[in-house]
């Protein structure tokens, strides 16, 4: 049995994760502010992870096997982490994003995403005080009402509405993975021996008219596409430059990934079954 820290993982695909491991057989305990309880059965730390003070209180002399941290978003919070796991952990799973390839991000908001996942990295990096994973996920679906970020529900409510989807003139291809596949992956990363960034994602990629296209399907209604300019904001998913994912890394290693064409449809009428009265 391994002692299990979660830091953050009361929501989403982090539940799954708690889950993964606890059928594995082991001791799992989440750490966050409190403003959610733990999935069943796990153990829970309360604690503002930038408050180095009080995470080493709240950790008292706890060690742990795996840390896998979904919630650093941060240099800053790296740091701390760095400071406060060292000797407590032999391993430490940090969920980034692919977002850390994208050379230029479209709003204020997605570039301070993408910069401190970037910082957080190379913290974590730096004269490793662990054996340390940045996982960089592909955007995440599926799940219906729990996938909290909305996007995919954009253009199965537009879409089913008849309102139009702004969409770039020639859109690039990104890359998705399914929420339950994160967690899989996440659970099995940490089980590994290997070190430093690793891409997740499903194979084939999809761009934005096809996304629309596998709505249309569901929802039985064509899409109607608003056409933007490059660098303007456009809906979600849709892409004005190279934004897709090589997979090949984490495969080499041994993780089976599935298809994006098998769990999309089925992502796709989660969404819309959440968005019924």
């Amino acid at each position: 049995m391994k002692r299990i820290l979660v830091i953050g993982g009361s929501r989403y695909f982090g539940k799954h994760l708690v889950t993964l491991e606890q059928d594995a057989g082991n001791e799992v305990t989440v750490l966050n502010r409190g403003s959610a309880a733990p999935p069943r059965g796990a153990g829970h730390l309360i604690a503002d992870r930038e408050d180095e003070k009080g995470l080493r209180a709240a950790l008292g002399e706890r060690t742990f096997d795996v840390v896998f941290d979904q919630v650093c978003y941060t240099p800053q919070q790296a740091a701390v982490a760095r400071r406060v796991f060292a000797g407590r952990t032999g391993r430490y799973v940090l969920t980034s994003t692919m977002e850390v390839h994208d050379p230029a991000p479209p709003t204020p908001e997605a570039r301070a995403y993408a910069e401190g996942k970037r910082r957080a990295e190379a913290v974590l990096g730096a004269e490793p005080a662990f054996g340390h994973v940045a996982v960089r996920t592909a955007h995440v679906l599926g799940g219906g009402r729990a996938e909290f970020t909305g996007r995919l529900a954009h253009y199965v409510e537009r879409i089913a509405a008849g309102n139009p989807v702004a969409v770039h003139e020639a859109p690039y291809p990104t890359s998705f993975i399914h929420h339950h596949e994160i967690a899989r992956f996440l659970h099995w990363a940490g089980e590994q021996d290997f070190t430093g960034p690793v891409n997740a994602s499903s194979h084939g990629e999809l761009d934005v008219l096809g996304l629309c296209e596998a709505v249309a399907e569901r929802v039985g209604r064509a899409p109607r596409l608003r056409t933007v300019g490059t660098g303007a904001v456009a809906s979600p998913f849709s892409f004005d430059r190279a934004y897709a994912m090589d997979n090949g890394r984490a495969g080499a290693l041994g993780f089976p990934f599935g298809r994006l064409a098998d769990w999309l449809p089925q992502a796709i009428a989660e969404s819309a079954a959440a968005l019924r009265p």
